[in-house]
């Protein structure tokens, strides 16, 4: 296997790639950067949380401004998380519903001349291959 890198810090690889989020140790907010203090309730402390690859569209939009349109949406993360990725396989705002279940995907974004290769997430429609 060629070495790899996450293009995100959050994005965790492996053998079930996963996104981590900080949990506040107070509140249990959740964030994908460092902080020094929560924003919720100004704890100090937080833990490495690992995310749920399921979750359902929260809203999205089609962009139509280059030569491949894509959707780019906000996903609710089944138990807690939120998070902004492309979908994939998806060609046409008409196969995107409001709550469609997706599940994260992974995939090489490039390869630089060493040959390591950066690794991308997004969404899937449930049950799409």
């Amino acid at each position: 296997m060629p070495n790899q890198i996450p293009v995100v810090d959050y994005l965790e690889l492996g053998d079930r790639p996963h996104l981590r989020a900080h949990a506040c140790t107070v509140c249990e907010a959740l964030y994908f950067d460092r902080r020094n203090a929560c924003a919720k309730c100004f704890g100090t402390e937080f833990t490495a949380k690992p995310l749920a690859n399921e979750g359902h569209l929260r809203a999205f939009t089609f962009v139509h401004r280059v030569k491949k349109p894509y959707a780019s949406a906000v996903v609710a993360l089944d138990g807690g998380g939120v998070v902004k990725a492309n979908l994939l396989g998806v060609d046409a705002p008409e196969k995107i519903a409001p709550r469609m279940p997706v599940v994260l995907e992974t995939f090489v974004a490039g390869t630089d001349d060493d040959g390591t290769e950066a690794i991308a997430f997004g969404y899937r429609p449930r049950g799409e291959n």
